[in-house]
């Protein structure tokens, strides 16, 4: 059951929150829909690709989004803000003014803000992106992801859990492999569960990146 459904959506009402706060009639229910994505694929190609900082720096936890009827509202919360602001205030205006621009409209005014996560390598998409930055530097991917799961144990998490799939080695034929460190209970519903996929592109093909974290309430 934990395999066949997303763990996030799964856990939607009871641990998980969602990240898209709006209302919307029926019809206008996609359109909408298809902003948010819009918003969230604009704001990390471009914090990528045009914001010079060091690797895992960039690293997005989440985006939310609130919208209202004359606002959208639009959290970035981050790992490591105070080195991204700090060094490049210029980059942070420009970036701001180029999603406005993009995803402007008469009626509503857009308002970005960004947020530290408290604990950044409790959080799945930071450690894929740690994991994919040190891969793409030559580090072997055995040892990454070790590494990745020492982060993920100093920040207090109760289990964590790493899928990999792609020509591992640089094998021909590509293959899966599962590492597990402490509990990761999926079937339970109470249980802070966080999730995400991540895609790796390297010149030995397209690797898929899974992991599974169980977060400690009381230390959250």
């Amino acid at each position: 059951m934990g395999q066949k459904i997303n763990p996030l959506g799964f856990r939607l009402g009871t641990t998980q929150s969602p990240h898209s706060l709006w209302f919307a009639e029926p019809k206008n229910y996609p359109e909408g829909l298809q902003e948010d994505q819009k918003i969230r694929d604009f704001i990390k190609t471009y914090v990528q690709k045009n914001m010079k900082i060091s690797p895992g720096a960039e690293g997005i936890a989440r985006i939310e989004i609130q919208k209202r009827i004359d606002l959208i509202q639009v959290i970035i919360f981050m790992g490591f803000p105070k080195l991204l602001i700090e060094s490049q205030p210029r980059e942070i205006k420009e970036f701001q003014m180029n999603l406005q621009k993009e995803f402007h409209s008469v009626n509503q005014k857009l308002k970005i803000s960004i947020t530290k996560t408290a604990k950044p390598y409790a959080n799945p998409n930071i450690l894929a992106e740690f994991i994919a930055t040190q891969f793409k530097n030559r580090v072997s991917l055995r040892k990454a992801i070790k590494k990745a799961i020492e982060l993920a144990k100093e920040a207090h998490t109760k289990g964590i859990q790493v899928k990999i799939a792609g020509r591992i080695g640089g094998n021909e034929m590509a293959r899966v492999e599962w590492i597990r460190k402490g509990r990761v209970p999926l079937q339970t519903v109470r249980a802070k569960i966080d999730y995400c996929s991540y895609t790796i592109r390297t010149i030995y093909g397209v690797f898929g990146l899974k992991i599974w974290i169980f977060i400690d309430k009381e230390k959250e």
